[in-house]
């Protein structure tokens, strides 16, 4: 009983010390954090993991300290030693990852996505969180295999799997190939500057922007609040748009369908009025030229700019719908219309005939000795004149 006493002490004693530990860094991080950007996040990122080692690390040693080595009376020290280590690696391993996670992050407050020009600060957060993933999965399985080596039996099989590296090495390839080609494919992503986040793409036909790039796969939000997902290696061997490559500003065109008395110049007037009035053109173009004219109606196209993707489709939509109520109200006749003639039949019937001319059934209509040379007898030479019959003499 004195033993079991003496480690609820000791496991008192470690809660304590782990609760003034904390506060204390909890007041020092808070006093740098009043001054510099990274020590408040750098207590948000690692606040818990940082508790979670320490308190751990204090129970341990309670534990330790309190239960002699003895076989006989205490079996199960060595079990619960062994649990607390496994628990300690994983711990170990979370606080790592955060601390990578805030080293890699450090700086990315300075790249700004929500402003119009972002094409940089894009590029620089697609790089790190692709950095940050392959830093996590990597701590991960060192983590792991520092647990598996914690047990007895498993380091004679890694001699093992060492010796037997080469082997393994190709059916871990053979059987891993989609998966190194998409993680390869992520990286490649990353680093080309082929597409970053934010971007805004077309792919199989669906407009959305790019939400997130894994080391596997990449999310495109689409248009309509929909997900599609697609392995990372799609982008790198299907061709795709990119309408945000190397800026964001985009043109876009309005066409009208419309009659021959509409007019393009009082058109102009109204396109003028329109953009002045409006927020989202970024005042770089706007051009309105009549593109066609065949087919009974004349085809205008308007070209406008906007600083981005969404302000395009909503400056269209606004300037679509800006002309088609100035037409009806101000020119209607400039409406697309259908014209059909009707006819009567009976008196097309009735209509006289043109009279038939001497030379309508003339071949090539130039006279009788034209037509002779192809609808006259044929002349063969060698023929005497009393072989031919009366007839076509």
């Amino acid at each position: 009983m004195d033993i079991f006493l003496r480690l609820l002490v000791a496991i008192g004693i470690a809660l304590l010390v782990t609760a003034v530990a904390s506060l204390v860094l909890h007041l020092v991080f808070r006093a740098l954090g009043r001054r510099e950007r990274w020590a408040a996040a750098l207590s948000r990122r690692t606040k818990h993991p940082t508790r979670t080692t320490l308190l751990l690390a204090m129970l341990w040693t309670a534990f330790s300290t309190s239960i002699p080595r003895d076989a006989e009376r205490f079996p199960w020290r060595d079990e619960v030693s062994h649990v607390f280590l496994i628990a300690m690696i994983g711990v170990g391993c979370w606080l790592a990852c955060e601390l990578a996670i805030f080293l890699e992050s450090l700086g990315l407050h300075k790249y700004r996505v929500d402003v119009p020009d972002n094409r940089v600060a894009r590029r620089v957060r697609t790089q790190v969180l692709i950095i940050r993933r392959l830093t996590v999965a990597v701590l991960v399985i060192i983590a792991v295999g520092a647990i598996l080596l914690t047990f007895p039996g498993v380091e004679a099989a890694g001699a093992s799997v060492l010796a037997s590296a080469g082997l393994l090495s190709v059916i871990a390839g053979l059987a891993a190939q989609t998966m190194l080609g998409n993680v390869f494919a992520g990286m490649q992503l990353a680093f080309s500057g082929s597409i970053r986040v934010d971007d805004v793409v077309v792919v199989e036909t669906q407009w959305g922007r790019i939400e997130e790039i894994t080391l596997t796969y990449v999310v495109v939000h689409l248009w309509d609040d929909r997900r599609f997902v697609l392995p990372s290696t799609y982008f790198t061997s299907t061709p795709f748009e990119n309408w945000t490559r190397t800026g964001s500003e985009l043109l876009g065109a309005v066409e009208f369908d419309l009659d021959w008395r509409v007019s393009p110049s009082e058109m102009r007037d109204e396109l003028d009025r329109i953009l002045e009035t409006s927020t989202i053109w970024d005042g770089r173009t706007k051009v309105l030229q009549v593109t066609d004219a065949v087919g009974g109606l004349v085809r205008v196209r308007i070209l406008v700019t906007a600083p981005d993707a969404g302000s395009l489709f909503d400056l269209r939509c606004y300037v679509r719908e800006e002309m088609v109520e100035w037409m009806q109200r101000q020119h209607p006749e400039a409406l697309p219309l259908q014209r059909v003639q009707l006819t009567d039949p009976v008196q097309e019937r009735a209509a006289p005939r043109r009279p038939r001319r001497e030379n309508d059934s003339q071949l090539f209509g130039e006279g009788d000795e034209r037509s002779a040379l192809f609808t006259g007898p044929i002349q063969t030479s060698g023929i005497r004149a009393e072989d031919v019959p009366p007839e076509r003499r």
